[in-house]
């Protein structure tokens, strides 16, 4: 599976706001697969889409 990065959102966002899961559900609306993932090294939301990489597909 290959993942690309989307967005990258920083987890300290204000209170109440979601903006990594604003994002990803946007993304979603538009028909991508975008989830949210944190990203503990750089204290970060990480928007991804995963994807078949083509040696894997058929395996």
């Amino acid at each position: 599976m290959d993942r690309t990065v989307l967005e990258r959102f920083p987890a300290g966002g204000p209170r109440g706001s979601w903006p990594a899961e604003e994002f990803a559900n946007a993304r979603r609306e538009e028909g991508l697969p975008a989830r949210v993932v944190m990203d503990l090294e750089s204290d970060t939301f990480l928007v991804i889409v995963e994807q078949r990489s083509p040696e894997s597909v058929g395996a």
